[in-house]
């Protein structure tokens, strides 16, 4: 296997020469196990971890590689490596991570493309895809949205069930697949180019792991069965972990999320709810929040009929959560001045003893 067949491209070569990696191995980050990584390269696997310098030299858990990144390693056992440095990262798929506020959680890193999968017997929830959207659309990757389980209901259901994502997502491609009779896995399989990354986001149960062994041509990641009485589904994929597909396509498979919390998504947003900032253009305030002013556009094209109240909704939740990331981003980074001031104040006394 080559690196541009595990997605290496000019700009990672012409980095790798001009910043003088040559003479480290290049290798691309397939899967994490607590600080522990496997680093794939031309020629075999490595168990790695990385140098003092670059874990001493990390100021948050984003400088530390990801699956996805491209890192220079050097071998010291014959299945065993250190990472030296992380190249840079063409895209990022972030989200606020999980119990800590102001902090983002890489989800992967160097992706193309993003398949949004939702089951239509669970969770289904327009609203959840529109979540997905703006964090693929904030970091630059095309999104597809995959809907799957379709053998359980009937065409009418699913007829209906499309028409309401299409309505409200109209640009978007979307396929509705079915991992137990593959119907609809042959038009998935159609997009995936070689050397392109994939990823797959979306909760625990809605057959992102089924989908990644179909793809894969193999098991190697574990799949059960929804318990028929909570219809939940179980975290079976506890890890990311990049996979080579048959056509030479690369897939990343994740672990299911519960919660989607929006970080500093403002590019992400406005191309999601492109709809809702255009009407905003014409609102009587150029700082109305949509909320509950005279003039305001948006307001009035619900009232009107042409803007779907459940997309406002949305819309206002994650405008909220956005602005309440980036206010306690703020609120650390004074802290942090603060603190490094008075260590600074503290240190100048000391000399002073």
């Amino acid at each position: 296997m080559t690196l541009e067949e595990l997605g290496f491209d000019e700009r990672m070569a012409k980095y790798r020469k001009e910043h003088h990696l040559d003479s480290f191995l290049t290798g691309r980050v397939t899967s994490e196990h607590k600080e522990r990584y496997i680093v794939k390269t031309s020629e075999k696997e490595y168990d790695s971890e990385i140098v003092g310098n670059l874990r001493f030299t990390a100021n948050s858990r984003e400088d530390f590689p990801a699956v996805g990144d491209w890192v220079a390693i050097s071998e010291y056992n014959e299945d065993e490596a250190l990472i030296h440095a992380i190249y840079p990262r063409k895209t990022i798929l972030e989200r606020q991570a999980v119990g800590k506020h102001g902090e983002k959680q890489i989800i992967a890193t160097n992706i193309d493309f993003a398949f949004i999968v939702l089951a239509i017997d669970r969770d289904f929830s327009i609203n959840r895809i529109e979540r997905y959207l703006t964090i693929c659309n904030n970091s630059k990757v095309s999104p597809y949205i995959i809907l799957t389980k379709i053998d359980l209901i009937d065409e009418g259901e699913l007829s209906s069930l499309v028409s309401k994502v299409q309505e409200r997502i109209p640009h978007i491609p979307l396929f509705t697949i079915s991992n137990e009779n593959l119907s609809g896995i042959k038009k998935v399989r159609e997009v995936i180019k070689k050397g392109k990354t994939y990823c797959l986001l979306g909760s625990s149960g809605v057959g992102k792991s089924s989908l990644s062994n179909i793809l894969s041509g193999n098991n190697s990641m574990k799949t059960d069965i929804i318990s028929s009485s909570t219809n939940r589904g179980k975290h079976v994929t506890s890890h990311r972990e990049l996979l080579i597909l048959e056509n030479g396509g690369i897939l990343i498979d994740n672990p299911g999320m519960r919660e989607v919390g929006m970080a500093d998504v403002g590019k992400g947003l406005e191309e999601t709810f492109d709809t809702i900032y255009e009407l905003s253009k014409d609102c009587k305030f150029k700082d109305c929040t949509h909320i509950n002013e005279k003039g305001c556009a948006v307001i009035d094209a619900i009232e009107n009929g042409d803007l779907a109240i459940s997309t406002y909704e949305n819309f206002l939740k994650m405008e909220r959560e956005k602005s309440h990331f980036e206010s306690t981003v703020a609120e650390k980074r004074k802290k942090d001045k603060q603190f490094g001031k008075m260590m600074k104040n503290f240190k100048k006394d000391q000399g002073k003893l």
